[in-house]
């Protein structure tokens, strides 16, 4: 049954890079039939996926720090009342560093979030230009002084491994966003997604993305430096300090059910795999012919759920028990990894076992995809 609670708003103020699709953009909403539609949506759910406190709720987007205040009170009294809350749960929202959200922070603690994660991705203008950011570093600064002043905890994001970034610029930068004090941050590397306009640029030659090696070697300054500011990785691009790693993340990686509420939200519950209506306009069709806002629920082969399982788990430093795995899927060891992987793998320093725990060392995170290629049995991969 669902401990965590995905909740999302499929909004933005106006067109930016991040919109699947032109109707997340609108001049004006009509509150009261969204927040009727993800109530209902968040009934049926609760029907079938109920029985246990949340421990987390997560309001993703789309732009959820523009959602009206009284909207998030709503929403978040109505879970109470279908799940009950667990004490000290976690209730998280995302928020773009603009004015115009910063603004809300001071109501949005009120109504009852208690952390906020902010999309700065640089504290440089014209890096934040090249990501095709729509605020600069003046307005992300502000918006973290402000985030770190309304809510108990607070984490950022920033992208490195641009063209152009060195071991001595990331390290600079990255001392400089260790020096905010905030407890939780996830630090990615930049990737050249097929399709997307980096792809297109790295194709025409217009951008030249750093080199492996080079990519690694910041990879390995941000973990000395992240570990020695009592920030240590906890899964491959989060760190936290000890207590403050992200609950409602932590149900996902561990693989554990969560209910996904809203246009486009995915969820788990058991065997089953949930999709919502993407689109707004079809969502509310949905919501109103059928009571939920469902396209999808698949079941999953015990092979996928179990593969999902070891993929998820191993980007955690506490890694997977194989034992609780082997359990919960009826599957053997022997079904779950490879042996002669794993122990060649150990010997080079790049996994570790520990009776029934499996985990990836530190100096193989970096190399993670590959090594969850040699390691995972060959009977998950080919189901």
């Amino acid at each position: 049954m669902a401990r965590a609670l995905y909740i999302h708003w499929p909004f933005c103020a106006k067109k930016c890079p991040y919109c699947d699709f032109n109707s997340h953009v609108r001049d004006g909403v009509d509150v009261p039939a969204w927040q009727a539609a993800l109530i209902a949506d968040m009934r049926a759910e609760a029907a079938v996926a109920g029985g246990e406190t949340l421990t987390s709720i997560f309001f993703g987007g789309g732009t959820p720090s523009l959602m009206p205040p009284a909207l998030v009170a709503a929403l978040l009294a109505e879970a109470e009342r279908l799940w009950g809350f667990a004490q000290g749960i976690e209730i998280t929202l995302e928020a773009n560093p603009s004015s115009v959200e910063t603004a809300k922070f001071a109501a949005l603690a009120q109504a009852g979030i208690n952390r906020v994660s902010l999309g700065v991705q640089s504290l440089d203008d014209d890096e934040l230009r090249f990501l095709g950011r729509l605020h600069g570093a003046d307005e992300a600064l502000a918006a973290l002084e402000t985030a770190q002043r309304h809510f108990a905890r607070v984490s950022f994001d920033m992208i490195y491994a641009l063209p152009g970034h060195t071991p001595d610029l990331w390290e600079a930068r990255l001392a400089r966003a260790l020096g905010f004090g905030t407890g939780h941050m996830s630090l990615y590397q930049l990737t050249i997604e097929p399709g997307t306009r980096f792809a297109s640029d790295v194709r025409r030659g217009r951008l030249v993305p750093l080199g492996d090696d080079e990519a690694a070697a910041l990879f390995d300054i941000t973990q000395t430096m992240t570990a020695a500011a009592g920030l240590p990785a906890y899964e491959t691009s989060n760190h936290a300090r000890d207590g403050e790693e992200s609950r409602h993340n932590l149900a996902y990686w561990r693989y554990q059910d969560y209910a996904g509420i809203g246009p486009g939200a995915h969820g788990r519950r058991g065997a089953v795999a949930t999709v919502r209506h993407k689109k707004p306009e079809n969502f509310l069709a949905a919501v109103a012919a059928q009571g939920d806002g469902i396209v999808e629920a698949r079941d999953l082969a015990v092979s996928d759920q179990a593969a999902e399982a070891l993929l998820m788990g191993l980007r955690l430093a506490e890694g997977v028990d194989l034992a609780a795995l082997s359990a919960r899927f009826g599957l053997t060891r022997a079904g779950l990894i490879e042996e002669a992987a794993l122990a060649r793998l150990s010997g080079l320093g790049l996994m570790w076992a520990d009776g029934t725990r499996i985990g990836v060392m530190p100096q193989g995170r970096a190399l993670l995809d590959s090594l969850l290629a040699e390691v995972v049995a060959d009977t998950l991969v080919a189901a």
